[in-house]
């Protein structure tokens, strides 16, 4: 084992150096490269394609809203254990496992974040990827190199190909990925492994875990109803399907029914289950949170009690620490330097420098749409942002002259998802902080949920169905007629279909447009951003953390 080494002994933490080579690593042998037509090797491109593709082959559901996505073969995930000898190393794995309906993805980043500055090497493993599937994989806040994920990803792949059989077939996409998960931090020997559950808590992939070091339950709310339940009651026995036995566990301030299932799941189990309270914003010493919005202090809350129960579990008690007092310097750092793509991010558009700003939220329950609606209101008020973010005013302005902006909605989701319970919150909550959006654009999503997708660029589909699309234009047009005082009217005859001058088809209404692909809206934004260059576009994109990493793929390009 590394040995322990202090790094302050006024807080009483210590860390253990990383391992210069992971033995399990070097005794991995290295797949063969395969050979391209004509005896050439294949290229690292298409090596890595020929990667996702045989990832690809694992998704047996066309949509992650399959209803019959309940977690059937549950125990077939202990068989997988033993062939990837996981059986003996995942319990020496110290972990922080946590469940939620929103706020889960951003409780591990800054738990990692708060670890890795206390000097431990950590393992983070979150859901879904925006652009690239190593994503999900941290090791010391970054994502795995391609020569690693590689040669993990078909080890394990190649091992599971040759001993699964009828009986036990081979595992679906996301398991695997629990799985490459659990092998890639094992062999890399990190001192905590952060885990976010996939989805609900007791048939998820990553509660094989058998003894955690402490368990989160972040907000909960209402989300994959169709898998999970309909009733918060039911969502919470879900999640609380992580709880084990004397096992301590944390929550955020939960509604009536959902917590008191989860205090009667945690009697059952003897788990101390406490509540974590929002974040003082006091104790960050005049520094702000990493990660954008108002709801993150919750998130940040919950994770200062998981880190500081994990270092207490561990060996490692910070002195004198408690819930209401000064914050650990190293705590300090990790909360106000967390990273994650697609929550609360701001990203200007680097082809329209100055004049396009996507706000990027992957909203896409009721609560997390309200959270995203006040988020972003108080972003785009003020405009000091911009020189956080390296933009320079243009020279040829006076200046004194000042950009009037306007508010555009760039939005898709699931259509398991009810529009009547995500747009009235939308639109309601930013009006109430006034903001009025000019445009409403409805797209499709580019990436789809039964292919993993490369970083290329992905090609657009001239035949997509674009009925899902129209059903959210009409509710939004409607809601927008409606908050007007004015009579709901036919959306169709009130709408004409143009062609844009890619040829692409083009459905404009009085407060909306649907686009038939996202690359034509992108240009649209960009078109007009370049047009009237004495507006500041703020174009805000949510609904889907697919959406949002499909358009990060394309402005970042």
């Amino acid at each position: 084992m590394p040995i322990p080494i202090p790094i302050s002994s006024s807080l009483g933490l210590h860390f253990s150096t990383p391992p210069l080579i992971s033995p399990i690593l070097s005794s991995i042998q290295i797949k063969n490269i395969p050979m391209a037509e004509g005896g050439s090797m294949e290229s690292a491109a298409d090596r890595y394609q020929s990667t996702l593709d045989a990832l690809s082959s694992l998704i047996t559901k066309k949509s992650r809203a399959d209803k019959s996505n309940k977690g059937g073969g549950y125990d077939l995930l202990f068989d997988y254990l033993k062939i990837l000898e996981l059986d003996e190393a995942i319990p020496q794995l110290k972990i922080i496992h946590v469940a939620g309906t929103k706020g889960k993805g951003s409780t591990c980043t800054f738990a990692e974040s708060i670890l890795r500055n206390c000097g431990f090497r950590t393992g983070l493993f979150t859901s879904p990827h925006l652009i690239d599937v190593r994503e999900r994989f941290r090791l010391d806040g970054l994502e795995i190199s391609e020569e690693k994920f590689l040669e993990y990803f078909w080890w394990c792949y190649d091992r599971l190909k040759e001993k699964t059989n009828d009986d036990v077939p081979m595992p679906t996409y996301f398991r695997f990925l629990a799985l490459l998960a659990f092998k890639i931090f094992a062999a890399e020997q990190v001192d905590v492994a952060i885990l976010e559950v996939g989805l609900g808590g007791r048939f998820d992939a990553t509660n094989v875990v058998k003894n955690p070091i402490v368990c989160g339950i972040s907000s909960l709310g209402y989300d994959h109803m169709e898998i999970l339940g309909n009733t918060l009651g039911e969502i919470a026995g879900a999640k609380a399907g992580i709880f084990k036995h004397e096992i301590p566990a944390f929550t955020v301030p939960q509604a009536d029914e959902a917590m008191h299932v989860l205090e009667e799941k945690a009697s059952k189990l003897n788990v101390n289950l406490q509540v974590a309270h929002p974040l003082d914003a006091n104790l960050l010493n005049g520094l702000k949170l990493a990660l954008e919005g108002e709801h993150q202090y919750l998130n940040a809350g919950l994770a200062v009690a998981l880190c500081s129960t994990w270092l207490r579990r561990t060996g490692h008690p910070i002195i004198n620490f408690n819930q209401t007092g000064p914050l650990p310097e190293p705590f300090i750092m990790g909360l106000t330097t967390a990273s994650l793509q697609g929550r609360a991010q701001i990203v200007p558009d680097i082809e329209s420098p100055g004049n396009l700003v996507f706000y990027l939220d992957g909203a896409h329950s009721p609560e997390s749409m309200e959270a995203c609606a006040r988020w972003f209101p108080l972003c785009t008020r003020d405009d000091n942002h911009l020189s956080n973010l390296n933009y320079q005013p243009q020279q040829h302005m006076d200046e004194g002259s000042k950009k009037d902006t306007a508010q555009i909605l760039l939005f898709n989701c699931m259509s398991v998802r009810d529009p009547q319970l995500l747009l009235p919150r939308l639109m309601r909550t930013c009006a109430s902080h006034g903001v009025c959006f000019l445009k409403a654009l409805f797209v499709p999503n580019i990436s789809v949920y039964h292919k993993v997708g490369s970083r290329a660029l992905p090609t657009v589909d001239p035949q997509v169905d674009l009925s899902w699309q129209f059903a959210l234009q009409s509710a939004w047009e409607t809601l927008m007629q409606s908050d007007k005082g004015g009579e709901p009217s036919n959306t169709d005859q009130a709408c004409e279909e143009v062609k844009d001058d890619t040829g692409m088809s083009v459905t404009i209404c009085k407060n909306s447009f649907v686009f038939s692909s996202l690359p034509s809206a992108i240009k649209w934004l960009r078109d007009t951003a370049q047009k009237d260059r004495f507006v500041h576009f703020q174009v805000l994109v949510t609904g889907s953390l697919h959406l949002v990493g499909d358009v990060l793929r394309l402005i970042k390009k």
